[in-house]
């Protein structure tokens, strides 16, 4: 028996592939390796942003607005993902990561079936073409973080190959927006999925310990104005 038989398994993240309508996992897609950073970006759909001149007060934008949000923060995801053929010697790779690259580059591409229907319609004489809807996308990380996203980058650098020039090695940055309900149509399975995740947030935010006005050097129970005096700031109640 191993001495480290007790060592739990690391939990992977990936890419589940689902049909939109029935919520089946289509394909299911498990990162080799954990990314060792994510970089993320959160920016808020903020009402009163469009004529904010960020001239210290000199914007045309509504006062009143000013506060207020539009709807669900914009929010994207960057990381690297790394396949390593090598690394499983125990897996049949006669095609080397091929299948693995294919999978993911089909995230973001038709099938042929696909094409060759809009061509049809177009042969057809059909004034107007839908454009092609890819099935839903879920990133996971984690049983706290699952999402709807779309890809927006994929670039890969292949760096190892095998005797018959099959890729053995590579290095994958990926991009991804996540799908929020205004991204959505009403009613898709996608903006459910995002309602849910976004429930998630609250409940860990509602864990999180909450600090005091001591902590930052501030008194008073209240924030009616505000004078400053040297470098200290006094907050009463007005």
């Amino acid at each position: 028996m191993s001495r480290y038989a007790d060592i739990p398994k690391p939990i992977r993240s990936g890419i589940v592939v689902v049909n939109p309508d029935t919520g089946t996992p289509q394909r299911i897609i498990v990162l080799q390796f954990n990314p060792d950073t994510l970089e993320r970006s959160v920016a808020p759909q903020s009402a009163g942003d469009s004529g904010d001149a960020g001239g210290g007060g000199t914007g045309s934008g509504d006062r009143n607005e000013a506060l207020r949000l539009k709807g669900p923060a914009q929010e994207t995801w960057k990381f690297t993902a790394e396949i390593d053929a090598t690394d499983q010697f125990e897996v049949a790779a006669p095609d080397g990561i091929h299948p693995q690259l294919a999978t993911l580059e089909m995230l973001v591409q038709p099938t042929v079936a696909q094409l060759r229907a809009a061509s049809k319609l177009s042969q057809k004489g059909a004034i107007e073409i839908s454009p092609i809807e890819m099935p839903l996308t879920l990133f996971t990380w984690g049983s706290k973080r699952v999402m709807p996203v779309r890809l927006t980058e994929l670039s890969i650098n292949e760096s190892a190959f095998d005797v018959n020039l099959n890729p053995i090695r590579a290095s994958l940055s990926i991009g991804m927006k996540i799908l929020t309900v205004s991204d959505l149509p009403a009613g898709h399975r996608g903006a459910d999925l995002y309602m849910a995740h976004l429930a998630q947030k609250e409940r860990l935010a509602a864990a999180a310990r909450g600090g005091g006005l001591g902590s930052l050097g501030l008194s008073g129970s209240g924030f009616g104005t505000a004078t400053a005096s040297g470098n200290n700031v006094v907050i009463g109640r007005g």
